[in-house]
């Protein structure tokens, strides 16, 4: 990430707050990155994640207790921890080419900078224990709304981050994916990847989904097994990486064992390039998933799953059965970046009256980064479903069981929309890697 980048990132956010600012009637802001949460009846703390607004700000990995002050036309001012620990580690003061664009002062507490603050003003973040509550106007909600909605364009300095955080997550995509073919268990193939992305499990954007076999039809599978299974038929991985606080969120199916199999999962990374095309300004995110339930449903007709027409399907819903959830959502400061459902800057927000559980209801916009993340599952529970309730559904159970101890199919990419051609992230960062 360049200085320049960033320092026009700076001047982007600057921006953003001063009309924000203006609009809502206050002087001045002071972002509060969060405190260390500790566990009920406990000592020790959780894992420490800073307020996404609060770390938008700054090029590094923020400290509990750091607070940013931003009042219009002046330098934002850094507070940083100066706290002395001999148990932990002590923070050390900021350094960098960055810091001259900023007012760096050290802080043990809020009394040593809180009441020299004059006017009206506003609190973004968690409540401080030590916070005056009648000092401050805490996460006004107009003022909010539009912060939230901004978010989700892009400055490049915040798209080198995200780039960054692909190229970090890949290396250890590829260290999984030999240790599947070496036949590695669920947790030694997650152990290959915290080493090789350089993480530690606290570090990740989220906690990564390693599943063997039949547990790649669970979405969201949570168990990293120590077992080896006797037969490794399927790896679904899905696991990212930070940056300066931006995440990447990438998926692949690696199988072996199943010629049908195999074509389903190269069928969902060409449906997944194809939808990546597609994404344009102007474009309705809702128009992208009905290209991914077309594709689906394309794949289904294809391989002989279901004997029905494209359009027989879709009209009967037969493809959520495969592919149920949405294809996808903004990334960013959070893996699912805030602001999906909100259609401007006074908040009012919208579901799709089709797709209710669309993360993303907006128009694609430059600068927007998004995840493009079409699967193809072996649901136990939604194929029963499925056979119950629709008697026509028209696809052939004895194929489909034989499909069943492969469990499912995703292949995710994290992509810039921009009014030429759209950024793919996660494929640069592959063929780097294969360079």
């Amino acid at each position: 990430m360049t200085f320049e980048h960033y320092r026009t990132h700076l001047s982007t956010l600057m921006a953003r707050y001063s009309d924000a600012l203006a609009k809502s009637g206050h002087d001045q802001i002071v972002i509060c990155a969060g405190s260390q949460v500790v566990v009920a009846e406990d000592d020790r703390t959780y894992p420490y994640t800073p307020l996404a607004f609060a770390q938008q700000w700054l090029p590094y990995d923020l400290h509990p207790d750091t607070f940013i002050v931003f009042r219009p036309g002046e330098k934002p001012r850094l507070l940083w921890p100066a706290r002395a620990d001999f148990w932990h580690l002590t923070p050390t003061t900021p350094d960098g080419e960055w810091t001259a664009l900023w007012q760096v002062e050290a802080a043990t507490s809020l009394k040593d900078w809180l009441p020299a603050l004059v006017g009206n003003i506003a609190w973004l973040g968690p409540v401080h224990p030590q916070l005056d509550l009648q000092r401050v106007d805490v996460n006004p909600t107009a003022l909010k709304a539009e912060l939230i909605y901004s978010r989700a364009r892009k400055t490049e300095f915040e798209i080198q981050c995200l780039q960054a955080a692909n190229d970090k997550a890949v290396v250890g995509h590829r260290a999984a994916g030999l240790a599947f073919l070496n036949g590695q268990s669920e947790a030694e193939i997650y152990r290959a990847y915290l080493h090789y992305s350089c993480q530690l499990e606290s570090q990740e954007p989220y906690s990564g989904i390693i599943a063997l076999n039949e547990s790649a039809a669970t979405l969201h599978y949570e168990r990293r097994r120590f077992e080896r299974p006797v037969e490794h038929r399927t790896l679904l991985i899905d696991a990212g990486a930070n940056v300066n606080g931006y995440a990447s969120d990438i998926t692949r199916t690696h199988t072996k064992g199943s010629a049908l199999f195999l074509d389903l999962a190269n069928g969902i990374e060409r449906l997944s390039l194809s939808l990546t095309d597609q994404a344009k300004p102007g474009i309705a995110w809702s128009d992208i998933h009905h290209g991914a339930l077309t594709g689906v449903a394309q794949l289904l007709l294809d391989s002989g799953i279901c004997r029905h027409s494209v359009e027989t399907q879709l009209a009967q819903g037969i493809p959520q059965t495969f592919f149920p959830h949405g294809i996808g959502h903004l990334l960013g400061l959070q893996v699912h970046d805030v602001g999906g459902h909100q259609q401007d800057v006074e908040g009012r927000l919208a579901a799709h009256e089709d797709y209710p559980f669309l993360r993303l209801t907006r128009d694609l916009q430059p600068g927007m980064v998004v995840t493009v993340e079409p699967g193809l599952y072996f649901i136990p529970m939604l194929l029963e479903r499925m056979d119950q309730e629709n008697p026509d559904h028209g696809c052939d159970l004895d194929l489909i069981e034989t499909l069943k101890p492969y469990g499912g199919i995703r292949y995710e990419d994290n992509v810039v929309v921009s009014s030429g051609v759209s950024t793919n992230l996660t494929v640069n960062a592959f063929d780097r890697l294969a360079e």
